[in-house]
């Protein structure tokens, strides 16, 4: 009795097991892909998250330290103008405020500056705005140049209103309000963000303006 040889795998075996494998790899490099995918996405969202929150929290700062005072020579500047674009609202703001910059007055009070928000299209990114924020000493706009920084380019639309007290506008104008009533009770603020993944991200507070109401 002779000893037969071991039997191997048939060319359809292989060929049914290597059609398996690379149906089961195939599957897992997939899942990867897609949770990679939604990795790199949700981490997109909660860096956009931070920047909304930190433009609303900078935005709020400067207003309520928009100035009108008694104690100080100081020129009243608020000027909101509202905009459309594409049909969304592109809104701009500029005004005298204590708290912009870093470096403090020999006093200790921090010098008045003006501060300019407007947006100007992303040429990178259809239907997305850049905001700028330009800022220039309140105290020297003659000697002092403008510096401007782009804070953020996935804007898609900045709104804000107005509350005089008794109704809400679109817009504001410090120059044509009466000595003492030149700024508004409260600021509405709304920014939305384009975020990963189609994603659009949307903030919004209102402020209130404790400069707005001055006994003189």
């Amino acid at each position: 009795m002779t000893d037969r040889a071991p039997r191997g795998f048939t060319l359809i075996e292989m060929m049914l097991a290597i059609g398996v494998l690379a149906l089961i790899l195939t599957m897992l490099a997939s899942s990867f892909s897609t949770i990679a995918h939604s990795k790199v996405h949700a981490e997109g969202r909660l860096m956009v998250d931070r920047e909304g929150r930190s433009l609303l929290w900078q935005l709020t700062k400067e207003l309520r330290n928009a100035v009108q005072t008694p104690y100080a020579l100081s020129n009243v500047a608020l000027l909101g103008s509202g905009h459309m674009g594409n049909g969304v609202a592109i809104d701009a703001i500029t005004l005298s405020t204590f708290s912009a910059g870093h470096r403090k007055a020999l006093t200790g009070m921090t010098p008045e500056s003006i501060v300019t928000y407007n947006l100007t299209a992303n040429p990178d990114q259809p239907g997305c705005y850049m905001l700028q924020r330009s800022q220039q000493s309140g105290l020297l706009t003659s000697t002092v140049a403008q510096q401007t920084t782009v804070l953020a380019d996935n804007v898609m639309s900045l709104h804000f209103r107005y509350f005089d007290g008794q109704k809400w506008d679109e817009s504001w104008d410090s120059s044509s309000q009466p000595r003492g009533t030149q700024l508004p009770v409260a600021v509405a603020i709304q920014i939305k963000m384009a975020a990963p993944g189609g994603h659009v991200m949307d903030f919004a507070t209102q402020v209130t303006v404790p400069m707005a109401i001055q006994e003189w």
